[in-house]
């Protein structure tokens, strides 16, 4: 960080912050994200714009106390960090069982610091780092997306009344590589028929969608009267 940059040097500072947000933001814009194109860009510029600032304050730290006061030029980006964060919880929304945002909420946590790298001179840093957000976000998205992971959903069965109908169903399940916990018996609204209601576990990759296979060979046997995922990964 050099003590007295130039007018040349705060403008490619500036410029890379810009572009390093900007071609950020585009993932989060282009999936529908709160956070987008211009949030990400604002995020990065204002980190970058209070490093530099605590870049012209540098030449005044180290002084002694007649001539003016030591500044802790260091929480001024500390503070922008603490701020972000704000920003981020604001983007992480839980709906029930959902957690969506989380990625959003790092990435305004990363573009905050590439802009304080940035602002602060280290532009191979920033560059470095914005490369490898780039290729997390939009490459590493395909491998994350072929990963097994867990999947909930809420069953419900209506059939006749009878406490086999669980070994019935567990049996089946099984066979087909999913858990399952039963819940809970209740009358249903066709007449002399019982809802039973169970929670389904089972892994499979987040790109493929439930398998209409598990819903047809349950339907078979018993009338399917609702199936609800009750968790995903939202990003």
């Amino acid at each position: 960080m050099p003590l007295n940059p130039t007018w040349t040097d705060i403008a490619v500072r500036l410029a890379l912050t810009m572009l390093a947000g900007a071609v950020i933001g585009l993932n989060r814009g282009a999936r529908g994200h709160a956070a987008g194109f211009r949030t990400t860009i604002l995020v990065a510029l204002a980190a970058s714009v209070a490093m530099i600032q605590a870049n012209i304050l540098l030449p005044v730290a180290g002084k002694t106390p007649e001539s003016f006061s030591v500044m802790d030029l260091m929480r001024l980006p500390l503070g922008i960090l603490t701020g972000v964060g704000f920003i981020g919880a604001g983007t992480i929304v839980k709906k029930g069982d959902i957690i969506v945002g989380v990625t959003t909420a790092a990435t305004l946590w990363l573009v905050t610091v590439i802009g304080l790298c940035f602002g602060g001179g280290q532009l191979i840093l920033g560059i470095t780092a914005t490369m490898l957000a780039l290729v997390t976000l939009w490459i590493l998205r395909w491998v994350d997306r072929i990963i097994p992971r867990e999947h909930r959903a809420r069953l419900i069965v209506t059939c006749d009344p009878s406490w086999n109908v669980l070994d019935d169903i567990l049996q089946l399940l099984q066979t087909m590589k999913c858990d399952a916990r039963f819940q809970e018996q209740r009358l249903s609204h066709v007449a002399q028929k019982a809802d039973y209601v169970f929670e389904l576990l089972w892994r499979q990759r987040e790109d493929r969608a439930p398998s209409r296979d598990l819903i047809s060979r349950i339907d078979k046997q018993f009338k399917v009267a609702s199936f609800e995922l009750i968790s995903d990964n939202g990003r």
